[in-house]
């Protein structure tokens, strides 16, 4: 199938998801993970109506997406890969969200960018909800901490994100994230990909972030 189709057939799945949903979000946006894929992909994806799109690394965004961001208005793009201080200047230059705020010298960072520039993207903090040490996100037992830093320093915090462990079942993880959310007054949830979106918005998810089912497979990035 083509791009435009699978982006149709991934938005009415969410939609049939929410319908069966007890207590959906309010709305759930498709995040179309656009990491790998040539500027003639997302180009064709803009076509087809898509707007929302997440980038995993800063310099591959730089590549793609000032070009694309101008010819298409209303383009909102993501930061959803880990995020280094080196690159948080470039990083709130691009993004309109940076989904994986994880640790204080990144918060401290952004927020001096912000005195500087003026430029200061919404905020999710990412968790690691399965406690993985490869993985990057805040360690669940210090998300409370981090959340309070975060607003020492006015940054605009919305939500929380997660990628749950690949051989966990990902249902304890999404109901983990939307309490912690709850708990401390954040509306927004990034969680769910090409092969649990349909349960994370069970859960909730006002984002998922989706790239396989969209673009099909890519050859992992360098």
């Amino acid at each position: 199938m083509s791009i435009a189709e699978n982006l149709a057939d991934i938005l009415a799945r969410i939609e049939a998801a929410r319908k069966a949903a007890i207590k959906p979000a309010p709305a759930t946006r498709l995040v179309a993970v656009s990491k790998t894929v040539p500027e003639d992909g997302v180009r064709e994806a803009l076509t087809a109506g898509q707007r929302l799109f997440g980038e995993n690394r800063v310099q591959e965004a730089q590549g793609k997406f000032p070009a694309l961001k101008e010819a298409f208005p209303g383009l909102e793009l993501h930061l959803i890969g880990p995020l280094q201080t080196n690159k948080v200047k470039e990083a709130v230059a691009l993004f309109d969200v940076i989904q994986t705020l994880d640790r204080p010298k990144l918060a401290d960072a952004l927020a001096q960018e912000r005195d500087k520039s003026g430029k200061a993207p919404r905020l999710f903090l990412q968790v690691n909800t399965g406690e993985e040490p490869q993985k990057a996100g805040v360690l669940p037992q210090e998300a409370a901490s981090l959340i309070v830093h975060a607003r020492k320093l006015e940054l605009p915090l919305e939500g929380l994100m997660c990628i749950p462990p690949v051989d966990d079942d990902a249902a304890p993880h999404f109901a983990f994230l939307a309490k912690l959310a709850g708990d401390h007054g954040l509306s927004q949830l990034s969680m769910g990909m090409s092969d649990d979106f349909e349960l994370a918005v069970k859960f909730g998810a006002t984002h998922v972030r989706v790239g396989t089912a969209i673009f099909g497979s890519r050859p992992p990035a360098n």
